[in-house]
């Protein structure tokens, strides 16, 4: 797997979590999350703060550490977002996707901390030789788990976390325990029925292989019987090593691949490249790590479909 980001080193995650604590000493009220009454959650990224708000409904208010457009791999918290998780009722994360984000949690006296991590299963991928994307092995990533972060890509999957942060509303919150009961249910439907487009639109195509510039489609991929291929080992604004290239292009002639996908929140260069070299055409298919005004939908749910209907492009769905 290949992830892109800009790891803080402990004791600069320590510095920065003291200086907010210090922050919050000094500056009293001056919270990011607004004290307005209601169930005040604080959420990592777009997928975190999509269930809790899906979830929560009414009863809550929802801040997003990561702002539309930012690349969530890359946050560095700020001072300011660590009083607003202190502020907060409950924070909503993805361990081990966002480095600076687990530090100042761990840090934190917010009485629920929620890790979407750990209320479903995660896997490797990407890893593996033979095409598959290769995590980077530098020192610098030294502190990654190898597991691939990207669930929310996979209803399946998501759909477990949804059903984990429900209660873990219901028990923060009890007085609105029957309405996050519902709110969960009614999601965790919507999320069975994208499953179910997606299992019937992918299983009669062409081909089965995918590229893209960023291994983030491996749990999609296993759910559906697809391959993603992802450019080994590279950011996705680096220029692909011609070796990569000449193994995708006898890969995309093998394998009758059409497309190399590209994402929202990044350059398309190496996608382009690649595409150029190989003779192949260029398309998005979203992550979803963030909802901004080029996303080809205003939601987690139509930007899914318009991933299902690229995917099946892509693939000559029959």
């Amino acid at each position: 797997m290949h992830i892109r980001r800009r790891l803080i080193p402990a004791a600069a995650a320590t510095t920065v979590t003291a200086l907010g604590m210090a922050a919050l000493t000094a500056c009293g009220g001056a919270a990011t999350a607004a004290q307005t009454g209601k169930f005040d959650v604080v959420a990592s990224f777009y997928p975190m703060a999509f269930l809790a708000d899906q979830i929560g409904g009414s009863h809550v208010h929802v801040t997003s550490l990561t702002q539309p457009g930012q690349e969530p791999h890359d946050l560095e918290i700020s001072p300011k977002q660590i009083i607003g998780i202190e502020k907060s009722d409950a924070v909503l994360y993805l361990k081990n996707l966002q480095p600076s984000v687990d530090a100042a949690v761990a840090q934190s006296s917010v009485g629920t901390k929620i890790d979407a991590a750990s209320l479903t299963t995660l896997e490797e991928h990407g890893n593996e030789v033979g095409g598959h994307a290769t995590a980077h092995d530098s020192s610098k990533n030294a502190e990654l788990t190898g597991l691939d972060p990207h669930i929310w890509l996979d209803p399946v999957r998501y759909a477990q976390v949804a059903e984990g942060v429900g209660k873990a509303f219901e028990k923060a919150d009890p007085d609105h325990a029957a309405d996050y009961r519902k709110n969960t249910a009614a999601l965790v439907r919507k999320l069975d029925a994208l499953d179910i487009q997606f299992r019937n639109g992918l299983a009669h195509t062409r081909t089965k292989v995918f590229i893209t510039t960023h291994a983030a489609f491996g749990y999609l991929a296993e759910r559906y019987g697809l391959t993603e291929e992802a450019v080994n080992g590279l950011d996705p604004e680096s220029e692909p090593s011609a070796a990569r290239v000449r193994d995708l292009e006898s890969m995309a002639e093998a394998d009758g691949v059409t497309t190399v996908f590209y994402e929202t929140l990044v350059s398309d260069k190496t996608a382009r490249t690649i595409a150029a070299d190989a003779g192949l055409r260029t398309d998005v298919l979203d992550p979803i790590e963030g909802i901004t005004g080029k996303s080809r939908g205003r939601d987690y749910f139509a930007v899914q479909e318009a991933n299902l209907k690229a995917l099946q492009q892509a693939l000559g769905a029959k």
